[in-house]
């Protein structure tokens, strides 16, 4: 029961998250994308950095940063680039293999053995993903297509490196260092790349209140909250719920049309993400290392 409350919530970022697009769309000012990046990620982080009051030690520092740059201003950056220079279903297909590269880094990583399951139920997602999403206009640009591996392997080795680095403090405080030091990484590139914000309306301001306190500060405490619970590839197979969420509100909200198609590709991906948490049971830890715990302290 503890594990399947623990799939349950971790699921639910995810799912959220999948409302960033429509949000983004609908809400927010065109062509400032690591600007509002840096305005969901940091004031979340600082919000709960006020409420954990926990700092991180020197010693976690380094630690922290590189966490927040796979998890935020990498990826982020990387996301923003694929979605400009590609169709959404393309960018959004190539976001799916994140499930791939979890399982090989997990391998290297935290011992964890590849399984033919788990493979298996990830590429069944990639497929359900590129069905959900991918349309006849689905253009191949080269900057766009590396941009969009790129920042999937940045939040895959993300994932695993946060399963990996368990501070000995609470999923908050954990989830506030990375987002602010996450926001603090993109501002710099915010400032260079891109002029300045124009006047916010009441409408962007909103937007805003949902991706910092919804979209990141409660979601990613609920991600990293279940990465030091569950196995890596059992959470990256949750991340699939995004683009099932994204289709959806789309459908209910901006009256999208939802094909025969993309109804099979939304029920592969359901059955890839319940096949993958079968698949990626703690069972999967190699023998020597079953019992080597999963947090690394720093010395």
């Amino acid at each position: 029961m503890r594990q399947s409350s623990d799939i349950f919530l971790t699921a639910l970022a995810p799912a959220i998250w999948g409302s960033t697009y429509l949000v983004t769309t609908q809400m927010l000012p065109e062509g400032y994308p690591v600007t509002l990046a840096v305005l969901r990620a940091l004031p979340a982080g600082l919000l709960l950095l006020a409420l954990t009051r926990c700092l991180p030690p020197r010693a976690w520092l380094g630690r922290t940063f590189l966490l927040g740059a796979l998890n935020f201003a990498v990826f982020w950056s990387l996301l923003f680039v694929a979605s400009y220079r590609l169709p959404g279903g393309v960018a959004a297909t190539l976001g799916s293999l994140q499930a791939l590269m979890v399982i090989v880094m997990a391998r290297g990583w935290l011992g964890t053995r590849i399984r033919k399951g788990a493979v298996a139920a990830a590429i069944a997602g990639v497929f359900g993903v590129a069905l959900l999403l991918l349309g006849p206009d689905a253009g191949l640009d080269p900057v766009g297509i590396a941009a969009g591996l790129g920042g999937a392997a940045s939040m895959a080795a993300g994932t695993v490196l946060s399963r990996k680095w368990q501070p000995p403090v609470s999923a908050l405080s954990f989830t506030a260092w990375q987002l602010t030091a996450g926001g603090l990484l993109l501002v710099p590139v915010a400032l260079v790349v891109e002029p300045a914000l124009p006047a916010l309306t009441p409408v962007n301001l909103a937007g805003l209140v949902w991706l910092g306190l919804v979209g990141a500060a409660f979601t990613y405490w609920l991600w990293f909250r279940g990465l030091s619970r569950l196995e890596p590839g059992a959470a990256s197979m949750l991340g699939m719920m995004s683009p099932v969420t994204a289709v959806i509100l789309g459908w209910l909200w901006l009256g999208q049309a939802l094909t025969p198609l993309q109804i099979v590709g939304a029920l592969i991906v359901l059955s890839s993400v319940w096949l993958g948490q079968i698949a990626n049971r703690p069972s999967a830890v190699l023998p020597g290392l079953a019992l080597a715990p999963a947090v690394s302290r720093p010395r």
